[in-house]
């Protein structure tokens, strides 16, 4: 039944991915919305689950493939993922009173058009919403003048870089020129603003991620949706999962270890955000 299930959605190998460009900063991996209600239930959550997964079409459910690491250890790379693009669905839908719409909270995880190249999906954590103060120092993360508690954060590199760790400050790498545009009108002492209609995102491995620090702030008309489970996790290289054409190579390297590169733990997991406060 779950194969069957599987072919319910878009097979067009769409990926979440955040390669740089060239020149870009590079990375090793990878309207505020009144009336906030309460997150859903775990057994509310696993319902809409496998509603999605038994009668989910390319409307309601996609997958799509992790091939870059800006998100780990939350997600890997060769995560399959299945993104519920209803879950943020503008309010006033004429279905908002039938299906369970969310507003975009902070720590919610959310998969979206890169501002700088439509044709590509990111994912990321959302960090800021409109009227958010948020800074970086030495790593750490500000919100609002407080320290963030950020369980889910890695740090790879031991080095503090004095722009992405130390952010906002005087950029020591080209940026995208919304990311120049953000530095120049939604910078006040010290801290960058989160205006209207947009968001801060940022990945989980924090060191090697291309985010709004070196993009600027995600448009809420980019969001997709949000991850809802991870399907299937198969351990492949960035190259093979960044190919838009499945190549021999790495179907022959799935038929071949299949069992073993399986990450038969991350099965059907749920993918859940983390209440940034």
């Amino acid at each position: 039944m779950f194969a069957a299930t599987i072919e319910t959605v878009d097979r067009t190998k769409a990926v979440v991915a955040d390669k740089p460009e060239p020149g870009a900063p590079s990375e090793t991996g990878p309207a505020s919305v009144k009336g906030a209600e309460p997150p859903r239930g775990f057994i509310a959550e696993w319902t809409v689950t496998i509603i999605l997964l038994l009668f989910g079409t390319t409307t309601l459910v996609q997958a799509f493939v992790i091939p870059t690491g800006s998100m780990e250890d939350t997600l890997l790379v060769g995560d399959h993922l299945l993104v519920d693009k209803l879950a943020f669905a503008p309010s006033g839908s004429i279905t908002a009173s039938l299906l369970p719409y969310e507003n975009i909270r902070r720590g919610d995880i959310i998969v979206f058009r890169y501002p700088i190249d439509i044709k590509q999906t990111f994912v990321k954590r959302v960090m800021g919403v409109a009227g958010d103060r948020i800074r970086l120092e030495n790593k750490k993360v500000f919100l609002n003048g407080h320290l963030l508690n950020e369980p889910y954060v890695v740090h790879k590199l031991d080095y503090i870089d004095s722009y992405r760790d130390n952010f906002p400050a005087d950029p020591n790498t080209p940026l995208y020129p919304p990311a120049q545009t953000m530095l120049e009108r939604n910078v006040k002492n010290g801290e960058v603003i989160v205006p209207p209609g947009y968001f801060f995102a940022m990945g989980d491995n924090r060191d090697q991620s291309l985010d709004s620090r070196y993009w600027g702030f995600v448009p809420r008309e980019n969001i997709i949706g949000k991850p809802l489970i991870i399907y299937w996790s198969y351990d492949a290289s960035t190259e093979e999962l960044s190919n838009p054409a499945v190549s021999i190579s790495h179907l022959f390297d799935i038929v071949t270890h299949f069992v073993t590169k399986t990450r038969w733990s991350r099965e059907m997991r749920l993918i859940r955000p983390y209440p940034v406060q």
